[in-house]
Protein backbone atom coordinates (compact mmCIF):
# COMPACT_ATOMS: atom_id res chain seq x y z
CA UNK A 1 0.00 0.00 0.00
CA UNK A 2 2.89 2.38 0.73
CA UNK A 3 4.40 1.57 -2.66
CA UNK A 4 1.05 2.19 -4.34
CA UNK A 5 0.40 5.60 -2.78
CA UNK A 6 3.90 6.82 -3.67
CA UNK A 7 4.10 5.22 -7.11
CA UNK A 8 2.45 8.02 -9.10
CA UNK A 9 4.63 10.76 -7.62
CA UNK A 10 7.79 8.71 -8.23
CA UNK A 11 6.81 7.89 -11.82
CA UNK A 12 5.96 11.52 -12.59
CA UNK A 13 9.18 12.83 -11.02
CA UNK A 14 11.85 10.46 -12.36
CA UNK A 15 10.02 8.91 -15.32
CA UNK A 16 8.46 5.54 -16.06
CA UNK A 17 11.69 3.71 -16.93
CA UNK A 18 13.62 4.94 -13.90
CA UNK A 19 10.71 3.93 -11.68
CA UNK A 20 10.80 0.42 -13.14
CA UNK A 21 14.53 0.25 -12.36
CA UNK A 22 14.08 1.46 -8.78
CA UNK A 23 11.33 -1.11 -8.20
CA UNK A 24 13.48 -3.87 -9.72
CA UNK A 25 16.38 -3.04 -7.40
CA UNK A 26 14.06 -2.95 -4.37
CA UNK A 27 12.65 -6.36 -5.23
CA UNK A 28 16.12 -7.82 -5.79
CA UNK A 29 17.26 -6.50 -2.40
CA UNK A 30 14.09 -7.86 -0.81
CA UNK A 31 14.44 -11.37 -2.24
CA UNK A 32 18.13 -11.53 -1.25
CA UNK A 33 17.24 -10.45 2.29
CA UNK A 34 14.60 -13.18 2.48
CA UNK A 35 17.01 -15.79 1.12
CA UNK A 36 19.92 -14.93 3.44
CA UNK A 37 18.04 -13.85 6.58
CA UNK A 38 19.03 -15.22 9.99
CA UNK A 39 16.64 -13.19 12.14
CA UNK A 40 13.12 -11.83 11.76
CA UNK A 41 14.25 -8.19 11.32
CA UNK A 42 16.01 -8.95 8.04
CA UNK A 43 13.08 -11.13 6.91
CA UNK A 44 10.64 -8.29 7.61
CA UNK A 45 12.93 -5.84 5.78
CA UNK A 46 12.97 -8.16 2.77
CA UNK A 47 9.19 -8.45 2.82
CA UNK A 48 8.87 -4.67 3.06
CA UNK A 49 11.19 -4.10 0.07
CA UNK A 50 9.38 -6.62 -2.14
CA UNK A 51 6.00 -5.27 -1.04
CA UNK A 52 6.99 -1.68 -1.79
CA UNK A 53 8.45 -2.68 -5.15
CA UNK A 54 5.36 -4.64 -6.19
CA UNK A 55 3.11 -1.77 -5.08
CA UNK A 56 5.00 0.56 -7.43
CA UNK A 57 5.10 -2.01 -10.24
CA UNK A 58 1.33 -2.48 -10.07
CA UNK A 59 0.86 1.18 -11.05
CA UNK A 60 3.75 2.00 -13.35
CA UNK A 61 3.68 -1.11 -15.58
CA UNK A 62 0.11 -0.68 -16.94
CA UNK A 63 0.64 3.09 -17.23
CA UNK A 64 3.87 2.65 -19.19
CA UNK A 65 2.26 0.09 -21.51
CA UNK A 66 -0.78 2.30 -22.19
CA UNK A 67 1.41 5.33 -22.93
CA UNK A 68 3.59 3.56 -25.49
CA UNK A 69 0.97 1.36 -27.22
CA UNK A 70 -0.97 2.27 -30.39
CA UNK A 71 -4.70 2.57 -29.69
CA UNK A 72 -5.71 -0.60 -31.56
CA UNK A 73 -3.31 -2.76 -29.52
CA UNK A 74 -3.37 -0.96 -26.17
CA UNK A 75 -5.88 -3.23 -24.45
CA UNK A 76 -4.23 -6.44 -25.58
CA UNK A 77 -0.75 -5.27 -24.65
CA UNK A 78 -1.93 -4.10 -21.23
CA UNK A 79 -3.66 -7.44 -20.67
CA UNK A 80 -0.35 -9.21 -21.32
CA UNK A 81 0.74 -7.68 -18.00
CA UNK A 82 -1.97 -9.75 -16.28
CA UNK A 83 -0.95 -12.77 -18.37
CA UNK A 84 2.60 -12.48 -17.06
CA UNK A 85 1.26 -12.22 -13.49
CA UNK A 86 -0.84 -15.38 -13.71
CA UNK A 87 1.98 -17.17 -15.54
CA UNK A 88 4.29 -16.20 -12.69
CA UNK A 89 1.77 -17.49 -10.16
CA UNK A 90 1.45 -20.78 -12.03
CA UNK A 91 5.24 -21.17 -12.31
CA UNK A 92 5.60 -20.42 -8.58
CA UNK A 93 3.00 -23.11 -7.76
CA UNK A 94 4.95 -25.66 -9.81
CA UNK A 95 8.39 -24.63 -8.51
CA UNK A 96 7.06 -24.67 -4.97
CA UNK A 97 6.49 -28.43 -5.26
CA UNK A 98 10.18 -29.11 -6.01
CA UNK A 99 12.11 -26.28 -4.30
CA UNK A 100 12.43 -25.31 -0.65
CA UNK A 101 11.10 -21.88 0.23
CA UNK A 102 14.49 -20.13 0.42
CA UNK A 103 15.41 -21.26 -3.09
CA UNK A 104 11.91 -20.38 -4.30
CA UNK A 105 12.41 -16.85 -2.97
CA UNK A 106 15.69 -16.63 -4.88
CA UNK A 107 13.90 -17.36 -8.18
CA UNK A 108 12.05 -14.06 -7.74
CA UNK A 109 15.28 -12.26 -8.60
CA UNK A 110 15.33 -13.61 -12.16
CA UNK A 111 12.45 -11.53 -13.65
CA UNK A 112 13.69 -8.47 -11.75
CA UNK A 113 17.12 -8.74 -13.38
CA UNK A 114 15.55 -9.28 -16.82
CA UNK A 115 13.42 -6.16 -16.35
CA UNK A 116 16.29 -4.09 -14.97
CA UNK A 117 18.60 -4.93 -17.88
CA UNK A 118 15.82 -4.79 -20.47
CA UNK A 119 14.88 -1.25 -19.46
CA UNK A 120 18.14 -0.02 -20.97
CA UNK A 121 17.02 -1.19 -24.43
CA UNK A 122 13.60 0.49 -24.66
CA UNK A 123 12.77 4.20 -24.91
CA UNK A 124 11.07 6.25 -22.21
CA UNK A 125 7.32 6.91 -22.43
CA UNK A 126 6.82 9.52 -25.17
CA UNK A 127 3.93 11.10 -23.26
CA UNK A 128 6.05 11.54 -20.13
CA UNK A 129 8.89 13.05 -22.21
CA UNK A 130 6.41 15.49 -23.76
CA UNK A 131 5.04 16.37 -20.32
CA UNK A 132 8.50 17.29 -18.98
CA UNK A 133 9.41 19.24 -22.13
CA UNK A 134 11.98 16.94 -23.79
CA UNK A 135 10.79 17.62 -27.36
CA UNK A 136 13.55 15.85 -29.30
CA UNK A 137 13.53 12.78 -27.04
CA UNK A 138 9.73 12.69 -27.27
CA UNK A 139 9.80 12.54 -31.07
CA UNK A 140 12.62 9.99 -31.13
CA UNK A 141 10.86 7.72 -28.61
CA UNK A 142 7.53 7.88 -30.45
CA UNK A 143 9.25 7.10 -33.76
CA UNK A 144 11.05 4.11 -32.27
CA UNK A 145 7.84 2.70 -30.84
CA UNK A 146 5.91 3.17 -34.11
CA UNK A 147 8.70 2.07 -36.45
CA UNK A 148 11.29 4.05 -38.41
CA UNK A 149 9.07 4.39 -41.50
CA UNK A 150 5.85 5.27 -39.63
CA UNK A 151 4.29 8.73 -39.96
CA UNK A 152 4.01 10.04 -36.40
CA UNK A 153 3.10 13.67 -37.17
CA UNK A 154 -0.63 13.38 -36.42
CA UNK A 155 -0.17 11.37 -33.22
CA UNK A 156 2.66 13.62 -32.03
CA UNK A 157 0.51 16.71 -32.62
CA UNK A 158 -2.44 15.24 -30.69
CA UNK A 159 -0.23 14.32 -27.74
CA UNK A 160 1.49 17.71 -27.63
CA UNK A 161 -1.77 19.61 -28.09
CA UNK A 162 -3.38 17.72 -25.20
CA UNK A 163 -0.39 18.26 -22.92
CA UNK A 164 -0.18 21.95 -23.84
CA UNK A 165 -3.79 22.41 -22.74
CA UNK A 166 -3.08 20.60 -19.47
CA UNK A 167 -0.01 22.76 -18.80
CA UNK A 168 -2.22 25.83 -18.44
CA UNK A 169 -4.28 24.20 -15.72
CA UNK A 170 -3.36 24.75 -12.05
CA UNK A 171 -1.42 22.02 -10.24
CA UNK A 172 -3.75 19.27 -9.13
CA UNK A 173 -3.88 18.22 -5.48
CA UNK A 174 -5.33 14.94 -4.23
CA UNK A 175 -8.61 16.58 -3.16
CA UNK A 176 -8.98 18.09 -6.65
CA UNK A 177 -9.57 14.58 -7.98
CA UNK A 178 -13.05 14.75 -6.48
CA UNK A 179 -14.05 17.78 -8.52
CA UNK A 180 -16.66 17.31 -11.22
CA UNK A 181 -14.28 17.10 -14.20
CA UNK A 182 -12.28 14.19 -12.70
CA UNK A 183 -14.90 12.62 -10.44
CA UNK A 184 -16.34 10.12 -12.94
CA UNK A 185 -12.88 8.76 -13.76
CA UNK A 186 -12.09 8.40 -10.06
CA UNK A 187 -15.40 6.63 -9.35
CA UNK A 188 -14.88 4.21 -12.24
CA UNK A 189 -11.22 3.52 -11.37
CA UNK A 190 -11.74 3.08 -7.62
CA UNK A 191 -15.01 1.18 -8.07
CA UNK A 192 -13.52 -1.38 -10.45
CA UNK A 193 -10.52 -1.96 -8.19
CA UNK A 194 -12.72 -2.48 -5.14
CA UNK A 195 -15.10 -4.83 -6.96
CA UNK A 196 -12.09 -6.74 -8.31
CA UNK A 197 -11.04 -7.47 -4.71
CA UNK A 198 -14.24 -7.69 -2.62
CA UNK A 199 -15.52 -10.38 -4.96
CA UNK A 200 -13.12 -12.66 -3.04
CA UNK A 201 -10.31 -13.36 -5.50
CA UNK A 202 -7.38 -13.18 -3.08
CA UNK A 203 -9.16 -14.89 -0.21
CA UNK A 204 -10.08 -17.77 -2.51
CA UNK A 205 -6.60 -17.87 -4.05
CA UNK A 206 -4.73 -17.79 -0.73
CA UNK A 207 -6.98 -20.40 0.95
CA UNK A 208 -7.54 -22.55 -2.13
CA UNK A 209 -6.09 -25.71 -0.61
CA UNK A 210 -8.31 -25.40 2.48
CA UNK A 211 -11.40 -24.84 0.30
CA UNK A 212 -10.80 -28.04 -1.67
CA UNK A 213 -9.98 -30.06 1.46
CA UNK A 214 -13.12 -28.79 3.18
CA UNK A 215 -15.19 -29.85 0.15
CA UNK A 216 -13.55 -33.27 0.00
CA UNK A 217 -11.85 -32.64 -3.35
CA UNK A 218 -8.13 -33.54 -3.82
CA UNK A 219 -6.38 -30.22 -3.16
CA UNK A 220 -3.31 -30.94 -5.32
CA UNK A 221 -5.51 -31.69 -8.35
CA UNK A 222 -7.65 -28.59 -7.72
CA UNK A 223 -4.62 -26.32 -7.32
CA UNK A 224 -3.01 -27.61 -10.52
CA UNK A 225 -6.20 -27.00 -12.51
CA UNK A 226 -6.57 -23.55 -10.90
CA UNK A 227 -2.99 -22.60 -11.77
CA UNK A 228 -3.03 -23.80 -15.36
CA UNK A 229 -6.53 -22.58 -16.27
CA UNK A 230 -5.56 -18.95 -15.67
CA UNK A 231 -2.99 -18.78 -18.46
CA UNK A 232 -5.03 -19.79 -21.57
CA UNK A 233 -8.10 -17.85 -20.39
CA UNK A 234 -6.01 -14.71 -19.82
CA UNK A 235 -4.54 -15.16 -23.32
CA UNK A 236 -8.12 -15.32 -24.65
CA UNK A 237 -8.92 -12.09 -22.79
CA UNK A 238 -5.87 -10.37 -24.29
CA UNK A 239 -7.05 -11.37 -27.77
CA UNK A 240 -10.64 -10.25 -27.20
CA UNK A 241 -10.15 -6.97 -25.35
CA UNK A 242 -9.40 -4.90 -28.47
CA UNK A 243 -11.96 -6.79 -30.54
CA UNK A 244 -15.08 -6.90 -28.34
CA UNK A 245 -14.17 -4.05 -25.97
CA UNK A 246 -13.63 -3.49 -22.25
CA UNK A 247 -17.27 -3.30 -21.12
CA UNK A 248 -18.43 -6.62 -22.67
CA UNK A 249 -15.46 -8.45 -21.14
CA UNK A 250 -16.17 -6.92 -17.72
CA UNK A 251 -19.86 -7.84 -17.93
CA UNK A 252 -19.08 -11.42 -19.00
CA UNK A 253 -16.42 -11.69 -16.30
CA UNK A 254 -18.57 -10.32 -13.47
CA UNK A 255 -21.47 -12.56 -14.53
CA UNK A 256 -19.19 -15.61 -14.49
CA UNK A 257 -17.84 -14.63 -11.06
CA UNK A 258 -21.42 -14.43 -9.79
CA UNK A 259 -22.22 -17.89 -11.19
CA UNK A 260 -18.98 -19.42 -9.84
CA UNK A 261 -19.48 -17.95 -6.36
CA UNK A 262 -23.13 -19.04 -6.27
CA UNK A 263 -22.32 -22.60 -7.38
CA UNK A 264 -19.66 -22.89 -4.67
CA UNK A 265 -22.03 -21.44 -2.08
CA UNK A 266 -24.75 -23.93 -3.07
CA UNK A 267 -22.23 -26.79 -2.79
CA UNK A 268 -21.24 -25.83 0.75
CA UNK A 269 -24.90 -25.35 1.67
CA UNK A 270 -25.52 -28.91 0.47
CA UNK A 271 -22.59 -30.14 2.56
CA UNK A 272 -23.74 -28.39 5.74
CA UNK A 273 -27.31 -29.68 5.34
CA UNK A 274 -26.20 -33.11 4.04
CA UNK A 275 -28.01 -32.80 0.73
CA UNK A 276 -26.55 -35.13 -1.95
CA UNK A 277 -23.08 -34.98 -0.33
CA UNK A 278 -21.56 -37.07 -3.12
CA UNK A 279 -22.00 -34.11 -5.49
CA UNK A 280 -20.36 -31.53 -3.21
CA UNK A 281 -16.69 -32.04 -4.25
CA UNK A 282 -17.44 -31.86 -7.97
CA UNK A 283 -19.74 -28.86 -7.56
CA UNK A 284 -17.13 -26.94 -5.53
CA UNK A 285 -14.46 -27.76 -8.12
CA UNK A 286 -16.76 -26.60 -10.94
CA UNK A 287 -17.68 -23.39 -9.11
CA UNK A 288 -14.05 -22.50 -8.40
CA UNK A 289 -13.00 -23.21 -12.00
CA UNK A 290 -15.85 -21.06 -13.37
CA UNK A 291 -14.83 -18.36 -10.88
CA UNK A 292 -11.13 -18.25 -11.77
CA UNK A 293 -11.79 -18.58 -15.50
CA UNK A 294 -14.23 -15.66 -15.34
CA UNK A 295 -11.82 -13.55 -13.32
CA UNK A 296 -8.96 -14.24 -15.73
CA UNK A 297 -10.87 -13.25 -18.86
CA UNK A 298 -11.84 -9.77 -17.67
CA UNK A 299 -11.92 -8.66 -14.05
CA UNK A 300 -8.26 -9.51 -13.52
CA UNK A 301 -6.81 -7.30 -16.25
CA UNK A 302 -9.43 -4.84 -17.51
CA UNK A 303 -9.56 -2.64 -14.35
CA UNK A 304 -5.81 -2.07 -14.71
CA UNK A 305 -6.21 -1.29 -18.41
CA UNK A 306 -8.92 1.29 -17.67
CA UNK A 307 -6.92 2.76 -14.78
CA UNK A 308 -4.10 3.49 -17.23
CA UNK A 309 -6.48 4.99 -19.81
CA UNK A 310 -8.94 7.18 -17.92
CA UNK A 311 -6.80 9.92 -16.35
CA UNK A 312 -5.11 12.89 -18.09
CA UNK A 313 -1.35 12.89 -17.70
CA UNK A 314 -1.41 15.92 -15.35
CA UNK A 315 -3.42 13.93 -12.77
CA UNK A 316 -2.34 10.41 -13.69
CA UNK A 317 0.26 10.23 -10.92
CA UNK A 318 -2.05 11.18 -8.06
CA UNK A 319 -5.14 9.47 -9.48
CA UNK A 320 -3.26 6.29 -10.36
CA UNK A 321 -1.72 6.17 -6.89
CA UNK A 322 -5.17 6.52 -5.31
CA UNK A 323 -6.70 3.81 -7.50
CA UNK A 324 -3.77 1.44 -6.94
CA UNK A 325 -3.87 2.10 -3.19
CA UNK A 326 -7.57 1.20 -3.10
CA UNK A 327 -6.77 -2.05 -4.91
CA UNK A 328 -4.23 -3.06 -2.27
CA UNK A 329 -6.53 -2.00 0.57
CA UNK A 330 -9.23 -4.21 -0.97
CA UNK A 331 -6.69 -7.03 -1.28
CA UNK A 332 -5.80 -6.70 2.41
CA UNK A 333 -9.44 -6.63 3.55
CA UNK A 334 -10.35 -9.59 1.33
CA UNK A 335 -7.39 -11.69 2.46
CA UNK A 336 -7.78 -10.81 6.14
CA UNK A 337 -11.53 -11.46 6.38
CA UNK A 338 -11.77 -14.69 4.39
CA UNK A 339 -10.86 -16.99 7.27
CA UNK A 340 -13.35 -15.28 9.60
CA UNK A 341 -16.10 -15.39 7.00
CA UNK A 342 -15.54 -19.12 6.46
CA UNK A 343 -15.64 -19.66 10.24
CA UNK A 344 -18.97 -17.84 10.30
CA UNK A 345 -20.52 -19.70 7.35
CA UNK A 346 -18.86 -21.54 4.49
CA UNK A 347 -21.80 -21.17 2.12
CA UNK A 348 -22.60 -17.68 3.40
CA UNK A 349 -19.07 -16.56 2.44
CA UNK A 350 -19.59 -17.44 -1.21
CA UNK A 351 -23.11 -16.01 -1.28
CA UNK A 352 -21.64 -12.71 0.00
CA UNK A 353 -19.05 -12.82 -2.78
CA UNK A 354 -21.82 -13.58 -5.28
CA UNK A 355 -23.75 -10.53 -4.08
CA UNK A 356 -20.65 -8.35 -4.55
CA UNK A 357 -20.25 -9.71 -8.09
CA UNK A 358 -23.91 -8.93 -8.83
CA UNK A 359 -23.30 -5.33 -7.71
CA UNK A 360 -20.22 -5.28 -9.98
CA UNK A 361 -22.43 -6.16 -12.97
CA UNK A 362 -24.69 -3.18 -12.20
CA UNK A 363 -21.69 -0.89 -11.66
CA UNK A 364 -20.16 -1.80 -15.04
CA UNK A 365 -23.48 -1.52 -16.86
CA UNK A 366 -24.25 1.93 -15.45
CA UNK A 367 -20.90 3.72 -15.11
CA UNK A 368 -18.00 2.13 -17.00
CA UNK A 369 -17.27 3.69 -20.44
CA UNK A 370 -16.07 1.85 -23.52
CA UNK A 371 -12.55 2.93 -24.51
CA UNK A 372 -11.81 0.48 -27.33
CA UNK A 373 -10.35 2.10 -30.44
CA UNK A 374 -9.89 5.57 -28.88
CA UNK A 375 -6.67 7.45 -28.22
CA UNK A 376 -5.82 8.28 -24.62
CA UNK A 377 -6.51 11.94 -25.39
CA UNK A 378 -9.99 11.15 -26.77
CA UNK A 379 -10.85 8.99 -23.75
CA UNK A 380 -9.73 11.59 -21.24
CA UNK A 381 -11.52 14.42 -23.04
CA UNK A 382 -14.78 12.47 -23.00
CA UNK A 383 -14.46 11.65 -19.29
CA UNK A 384 -13.75 15.22 -18.19
CA UNK A 385 -16.58 16.73 -20.25
CA UNK A 386 -19.27 14.13 -19.52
Amino acid sequence: MIGAISSGRIADFIGRKATLRVSSVLCIVGWLAIYFFKGYVILDLGRFCTGFGIGVFSYVVPVFISEIAPKDLRGGLATINQLMIVTGVSVAYVLGTILNWRTLALTGIVPCIVLLLGSFFVPESPRWLAMVGHQKKFEDALQRFRGKDADILKEAYEIQDSIEILRHLPEVKMLDLFRRNYLRSVIVGVGLMMFQQIGGINGIGFYLSEIFVSAGFPSDVGIDFYAFLQVPVTVLGAILIDKVGRRPLLLISASGLFIGSTLTGIAFYMKVHELSPQWVPLLVFTGIMVYIGSFSIGMGAVPWVLMSELFPINVKGKAGSLVTLMNWIGCFVDSYTFYYLMSWSSYGTFFVYGAMCALAILFVAKLVPETKGKTLEEIQASMTTS
